[in-house]
């Protein structure tokens, strides 16, 4: 069953329901769900879909060819082969001069890697005879620096030929909840957290199955899906991985300056800059400043995946239990420590609900950007962090903290975020306290006399 996706359809089906040339770009991170995407988008209609191989030329023109001409990998009889990619793209034209017709090609790169002149020739094939009919080409990668510098890239042949383009994100926390509708919003937020909005991770999950289990059975295995995946990842993406895994093996465990992962890793300040510059463009990792962007002397590197966030906290320590067989034990000892690591999971999630409430308009601002701010509070002499400040260009806005804790939350919490917005000189500042399991009454008693917004999880899940 198809989950999610809504914009990315409504587009889709927005441009091919007129009749001129359209040029969509899809790409994203491997298993984020492009060519499922796709599928459902072409669903009953009329369409070409070629997915290019890591191989030669002549064997990408041959697969290239039996896609334009119909014909399946398992018929397994001769089939006439274009004599050039020239030949094939005349013949998809031929079909879609006055009949709308979609023409996929999957895994650009590959192509393009194969035959150099590829993008070349189809920008040509665009200019002189694809803008003039009837042809919806999709050009799809997994590959995000080839799609984003070799495609859209101001330096690339195919440079403006796009109408549109998408970049496919993993879901976020409530578009999982789609996934699983029979679990607790606590559960649903859990399996949010380890598989990081990855619909082809969400798909290894059993919704009939408590998410615990579903952890054991995918993470916890030697032989389970999920037990190796980002050292796979690595694998595919990356020609060193070794160097990858200390990165991110030094930003999961704490090192979140460059300063410190260089250090843990050994690495020279150069090569660093490399490999987190690559692990970004892949949305592995993320560079963070204070959202008011006010020092770039205080930038923190972390791990924007929460998958992997997961994964290289939890599975590195205990992979001899699990590689004996031991998932019980080795659950046994992570349990306990779910509740911190779900700490920065819920401030994206509030951050997320954040966003929709704005785009509904039911908040007392309409803000423009919002995530995280840290630096010093010169009325108390040290350094405080505030979870989420997000801000008009008005002069508002919401500061805000969160809390994912088995305890309501105390108006002693309350008082210290009072206490922490006398940071920020903005003339009207909105107070929001987010919790998992409610408030007290004398939260309550103080937010009613300041204010301040209280925001249960299950409000937010309602």
């Amino acid at each position: 069953m198809f989950l999610g996706r809504d914009r990315e359809l409504a587009k889709l089906e927005q441009m091919y329901a007129g009749s001129a040339f359209e040029c969509a770009v899809i790409y994203g991170r491997r298993r984020v769900g492009k060519t499922t995407l796709i599928g459902e988008f072409i669903r009953n209609k009329k369409a070409i879909y070629y997915t290019a191989t890591e191989t030669s030329a002549r064997e990408n023109l041959e697969s290239m060819s039996r896609a334009i001409l119909g014909i399946t990998p398992e018929a397994g009889e001769a089939f006439p082969v274009y004599a050039r990619f020239q030949d094939a793209l005349d013949a998809v034209h031929e079909r879609a001069k006055t009949k709308r017709l979609i023409f996929v090609i999957d895994e650009y790169p590959y192509v393009a890697a194969s035959y150099q002149g590829f993008s070349s020739l189809l920008q040509k094939q665009i200019d002189l005879k694809f803008k003039d009919s009837r042809l919806m080409l999709i050009l799809c990668g997994s590959s995000m620096s080839f799609m984003e510098g070799e495609v859209l890239g101001y330096k690339s042949p195919l440079y403006g030929r796009r109408t549109a383009q998408f970049k496919i994100q993993p879901f976020g926390y409530f578009e999982t909840r789609l996934f699983f509708p029979r679990w607790k919003p606590e559960e649903q937020a859990l399996a949010y957290a380890v598989t990081g909005g990855v619909p082809q991770y969400l798909a290894f999950f059993d919704a009939g199955r408590p998410a615990a289990e579903n952890i054991r059975k995918n993470f916890l295995d030697p032989n389970a899906n999920l037990f190796e995946e980002p050292l796979n990842l690595l694998q595919q993406e990356v020609r060193e991985p070794a160097q990858y895994n200390a990165v991110i093996k030094a930003i999961a465990t704490g090192s979140t300056k460059s300063s410190e992962i260089a250090d843990r890793t050994g690495l020279q300040s150069s090569a660093l800059a490399v490999y987190l510059r690559n692990l970004i463009s892949l949305g592995i990792a993320v560079k963070e400043e204070p959202v008011t962007g006010d020092s770039r002397r205080k930038t923190l590197y972390r791990i924007a995946d929460s998958m992997f966030r997961f994964w290289y906290r939890f599975i590195p320590g205990h992979t001899a239990l699990i590689q004996r067989g031991m998932a019980g034990e080795a659950w046994r000892r992570i349990q306990p420590q779910i509740p911190a690591f779900m700490g920065g999971v819920f401030e994206d999630i509030c951050k997320e609900w954040l966003w929709r409430e704005n785009s509904r308009e039911k908040l007392p601002l309409s803000f423009i950007q919002a995530g995280r701010w840290w630096g010093n509070d010169k009325t108390r002499r040290q350094e405080t962090e505030i979870d989420i400040l997000a801000f008009s260009d008005s002069g508002e806005a919401i500061i805000g903290e969160c809390k994912w804790t088995g305890t309501q939350v105390s108006a002693g919490i309350l008082q210290t975020l009072e206490e922490r917005s006398g940071i920020f000189p903005y003339k009207n500042k909105f107070l929001y306290l987010f919790s998992k399991s409610g408030f007290t009454a004398a939260c309550k008693k103080r937010a009613a006399q300041t204010g301040a917004r209280l925001v249960s999880f299950a409000q937010m899940n309602s």
